[in-house]
């Protein structure tokens, strides 16, 4: 019994990849078009949202999403949510409906097909290189000066199978929302590390929680303020993981 569910999980997984890749094939040459200049992106955002909710339902999962606060059409903020799946970078898409540009791992660079429009359309940053931050920290400088949102996994990793948010926050969003008076918008993300954690042989489809939290006003503050910002954010997350308000 335990083998035959270990074959259902693999082509279960196994699926997961051919939804990756499969949609961008199909759109092919839109993408390339519309990830060929900054000023096509909110078209490219269209197509994101499109892709990323083919992968989350064609995976079997539903999404109910409990919102305090949604954000508005032409205005900029930080989204910053906790980690503990590559299927958060799908259900951020899914959720949120205005366009945002991540700041992600570079070695999502790598994967064939994604990979090549995950470099052409994030921010990326090696997080073993003090170099490769700042220059992820300035290229997000630039691009929220053209009204654009940002969306930043403040944990610099993923927590174990022991934690559910990590201890520290990284300061890099609330450096950045401070600077730009631009609003933190916490997000948390429940049940993506029990449906689709990094272990291979493991998860399964199901419901996939999101609290879209009250924004927190940056306006007024100063760098000084980025670690009570950041406790603050991080305390608003860790709240919700540990006691749900949504089921």
């Amino acid at each position: 019994m335990k083998y035959i569910k270990k074959v259902g999980i693999l082509f279960w997984r196994i699926w997961f990849y051919i939804l990756m890749v499969l949609p961008i094939v199909i759109m092919l040459p839109v993408l390339i078009i519309i990830t060929s200049a900054e000023r096509f992106y909110p078209q490219f955002f269209i197509c994101a949202r499109i892709w990323a909710k083919i992968i989350v339902y064609g995976m079997g999962f539903r999404i109910k999403v409990r919102a305090d606060e949604l954000p508005k059409e032409h205005k900029s903020y930080m989204l910053v949510a906790n980690h503990a799946s590559m299927l958060d970078i799908m259900l951020m898409l899914a959720v949120i409906k205005q366009p945002f540009i991540f700041i992600g791992k570079k070695e999502l660079s790598k994967i064939p097909v994604f990979g090549f429009f995950y470099r052409r359309t994030c921010i990326l940053v090696d997080r073993k290189r003090q170099k490769s931050r700042m220059e992820a920290f300035e290229e997000a400088q630039r691009r929220l000066k053209q009204e654009n949102s940002i969306c930043i996994f403040p944990e610099g990793g993923v927590p174990d199978d022991t934690e559910i948010l990590l201890d520290q926050f990284k300061d890099g969003a609330f450096r950045l929302a401070i600077e730009h008076q631009i609003p933190i918008v916490p997000i948390t993300i429940h049940d993506t590390k029990k449906h689709f954690s990094y272990k291979f042989f493991s998860g399964g489809p199901g419901k996939l929680r999101v609290k879209i939290h009250h924004f927190i006003c940056t306006e007024g503050l100063g760098l000084r303020d980025r670690r009570s910002l950041k406790e603050k954010t991080r305390e608003v997350i860790l709240q919700e993981l540990q006691h749900p308000t949504i089921n």
